[in-house]
């Protein structure tokens, strides 16, 4: 069985606000994580026009965390599915996987010294370092397009807040200071601005802010629950999920919030979006086939494709650049 802590942890990073009313939690309870789907057949709705090529590149790699081992680990993958890799191979749980901007690191979370840490690692899973070493909990992070800083969650001051790091774990400053939940940073491709969920309306929204925490903007405004940001590689659009249509799904927006647009349309929970590098497809996760498993679609909806089938949790899907 896992920690209050860790349930907790696992929960915002992966589907704190799709899985909020599911999981029978509020925004200052410790829901368990795991629902009990029902599976079904896709059913894709078309989402905006956007500029995308015929698919992404041959290289390209998908990082996730699965308990296929008996707990939690971040494994790696072909595009396509093939090639599923362990690369932590610890007892203890290692999730939420996000990879450095040339492709030669992969920072995630991990418990093995007591509570959640963020982690860095090579790209082929030696060299694992702890980076924060704080005995609070530190998770859900995001890299900087220039590979300097890491934004990442923290509760280190009594309420979960968004931080930055550099890039090798120093100069650790708290970027949102408010009594509601703040996390799930996501970087905007020129390194500007930071994309993340807040809790401070009384339901999950999808903020954007300055680098430097500053101008803190809503941009989703709507009364259901809005979290899990990611921006395009062109930094025009923001994919996120919501449960305005009564259950989790992957929607799209243009990056000032304006033309929010669904993805998917499924009676089970989509969610926990991330783009392709050449912003032709989203990963995204989804529980449609009894258990979560990572799928990918095109980035207008259509195509939508399972990469994972094994009987554990997989999640957290983010791409190599």
């Amino acid at each position: 069985m896992k920690t209050a802590r860790i349930a907790i942890a696992l929960l915002l990073a992966i589907c704190l606000a799709a899985l909020l009313a599911a999981c029978g939690g509020d925004q200052g309870g410790a829901p368990t994580r795991g629902p009990s789907p029902t599976a079904t057949a896709e059913r894709p709705t078309v989402g905006p026009t956007l500029t995308a090529t015929a698919g992404a590149p041959a290289a390209a790699k998908i990082a996730f965390e699965s308990d296929r081992d008996g707990n939690y680990e971040v494994y790696v993958m072909n595009a396509d599915g093939t090639g599923q890799t362990d690369l932590t191979n610890n007892p203890s749980d290692d999730w939420i996987p996000a990879w450095s901007p040339d492709g030669s690191r992969i920072a995630f979370i991990s418990d093995r010294d007591g509570n959640s840490e963020v982690y860095v690692m090579n790209a082929d899973g030696s060299g694992q370092t702890n980076l924060t070493n704080n005995p609070a909990e530190d998770f859900a992070l995001a890299w900087s397009p220039d590979g300097s800083r890491i934004a990442f969650m923290s509760n280190r001051d009594v309420n979960l807040e968004v931080y930055l790091m550099n890039a090798d774990g120093s100069g650790q400053t708290r970027l949102t200071d408010n009594p509601a939940i703040d996390g799930l940073p996501a970087w905007s491709p020129d390194g500007s601005r930071i994309a993340f969920m807040s809790a401070r309306d009384g339901n999950y929204e999808v903020y954007v802010m300055n680098a430097d925490g500053s101008g803190q903007t809503n941009l989703t405004n709507n009364p259901a629950e809005d979290s899990d940001p990611d921006w395009a590689p062109d930094g025009s659009h923001i994919a996120f999920q919501s449960d305005r249509d009564a259950n989790a799904e992957v929607y799209v927006m243009n990056a000032d919030g304006s033309a929010q647009t669904r993805l998917t349309d499924n009676p089970a929970k989509d969610f926990d979006p991330a783009w392709s590098p050449d912003g032709s497809r989203i990963a995204f996760m989804s529980d449609r086939d009894g258990n979560p498993e990572i799928y990918v679609m095109n980035a207008d909806g259509s195509g939508q494709t399972r990469l994972t089938d094994n009987p554990a949790e997989d999640a957290d899907p983010a791409w190599s650049p």
